[in-house]
């Protein structure tokens, strides 16, 4: 990356997720009262005294037990660090120095980032300078009292910090990167999926449902174009999930669907779309993000040369809506057609964030009226469409100015909207019509000024 790393480590419950969210001042890592709600590793933007920095959260770290997830959990606390600048370790002021506190400074000896020690949970300052005294016994240098809830404390720790990243000479500017969230059920190999394109284990893979709570952002470069992958808590029916870490993981799931550019939405091959699927997909449809499919697990199927096609139309039926999206089928296990999916992307987003003239909107709509006019009232009244101009993109929306909006029906509109596809592309996105009343004459003259502008 960039930007120097500083890698939040500890044991579990010390309140790392607590910090991470004070000093990026943010509330996206989960906080709760329970241990090993972090697994995987998490960052987030943190910014002091004109300083830069990414915070990489950690889950809690326990050497003397090898049960769920915990071995997962130290490789990915290890990798955090293998690119960290400062390791920030966050200790239990009122528990006091633990044997897991000691296993843990001992363990960081082994890497090359700069150790730093933060006692949490000091919310005075006359009780925090005696709360940190006995942390000098790690050997890391001098401990420093915080309160990550309250912020006490914050500031002197971030000051040392920053005068412990690398020169600022050497970061580099960083484009914009192109947002790209993997959403879908549990279990239907999002991580699985993460990690096959980034060729590392990059987020914790089980086959226990729920394993990722956290969205996990990845950013890494692919044909010549940087990519911030966003892998997300399977999301299960709302009834289903009872307030917690789940539900937390699920809320920032739908919000990774809002500041994405794009989704890909993945299928298992072996179960098919469910009613899941659906409402996962219309959640996609109805924030305007460009999508592809991506059906994973393909290696598990039991192919002849028509399978592919076959199963493609099965899925479409129930897909209908997003039939604008492009299907690609997978394979995170064996990496097959796993790349292809940066080439589909980046020709969705392209067509997300694309323009077309009024000229060549009105072609296309000449074409279609052409073929097919508006329908006729009983009472003999007609829909006339005057023109159409593209008002905005992200995605691509469109107002067409009509004589009586109500005139036109739900099978005229769709219509419009297959040939204005099939005249101008846009495969990948969905797009937007907003049908206006307006005067004939008003709608000439307006037409004219608009095919005007330079």
């Amino acid at each position: 990356m960039a930007r120097p790393v500083v890698a939040i480590i500890g044991r579990p419950n010390v309140g790392k997720s607590t910090l991470v969210n004070r000093l990026c001042e943010s509330r996206e890592a989960i906080v709760h009262d329970q241990p090993g709600v972090t697994r995987d590793r998490t960052y987030q933007d943190g910014c002091w005294r004109d300083r830069e920095f990414k915070v990489v959260d950690t889950g809690g770290l326990v050497f003397d037990d090898d049960s769920e997830f915990l071995p997962e959990i130290r490789e990915q606390a290890n990798l955090a660090l293998s690119e960290a600048s400062v390791a920030l370790v966050i200790v239990d002021g009122q528990q006091g120095l633990t044997a897991a506190d000691e296993a843990i400074a001992e363990w960081l000896r082994g890497h090359s980032c700069k150790p730093l020690v933060a006692v949490n949970k000091c919310e005075s300052p006359e009780q925090g300078l005696a709360m940190a005294a006995e942390f000098w016994r790690l050997g890391l240098g001098e401990p420093y009292p915080i309160s990550a809830i309250h912020g006490a404390g914050t500031g002197d720790l971030l000051d040392r910090v920053v005068s412990l990243l690398p020169p600022r000479d050497t970061e580099s500017d960083e484009e914009e990167p192109i947002q790209i969230a993997i959403i879908g059920r549990p279990n239907v190999g999002k991580s699985s999926l993460l990690n096959a394109i980034c060729g590392e284990e990059r987020a914790i893979v089980s086959p226990i449902r729920g394993t990722t709570r956290d969205t996990i952002d990845t950013s890494l470069k692919r044909q010549s174009r940087l990519w911030r992958m966003i892998d997300t808590a399977g999301i299960r029916r709302r009834k289903s999930v009872n307030y917690g870490p789940e539900f937390f993981g699920i809320n920032r799931s739908f919000k990774a669907i809002e500041r994405s550019d794009i989704c890909i939405l993945v299928i298992d091959a072996l179960d098919g779309v469910t009613e899941q699927d659906q409402r996962l997909a219309g959640r996609i449809e109805d924030a305007g993000r460009a999508c592809v499919l991506v059906v994973n697990k393909w290696d598990a199927v039991e192919k002849d040369s028509h399978t592919m096609t076959r199963t493609e139309k099965e899925l479409r039926s129930k897909l209908y809506f997003l039939d604008w999206a492009t299907m690609l089928f997978t394979s995170a296990l064996t990496g097959q057609r796993v790349e292809s999916i940066f080439t589909l992307a980046s020709l969705a987003v392209e067509q997300h964030r694309r323009r077309v003239t009024t000229s060549v909107v009105n072609e296309v709509l000449r074409e279609a009226l052409s073929w097919r006019s508006p329908p006729t009232t009983r009472g003999g009244r007609q829909g006339r469409l005057y023109y159409g101009t593209q008002v905005a993109n992200q995605p691509p929306s469109f107002t067409l100015f009509v004589n009586e909006p109500k005139l036109f029906g739900d099978t005229y509109r769709r219509y419009i909207e297959r040939q204005l596809r099939e005249g101008l592309g846009f495969e990948g996105t969905p797009i937007r019509l907003f049908w206006r009343g307006k005067q004939q004459r008003d709608a000439e003259r307006d037409l004219i000024a608009q095919q005007n502008r330079p």
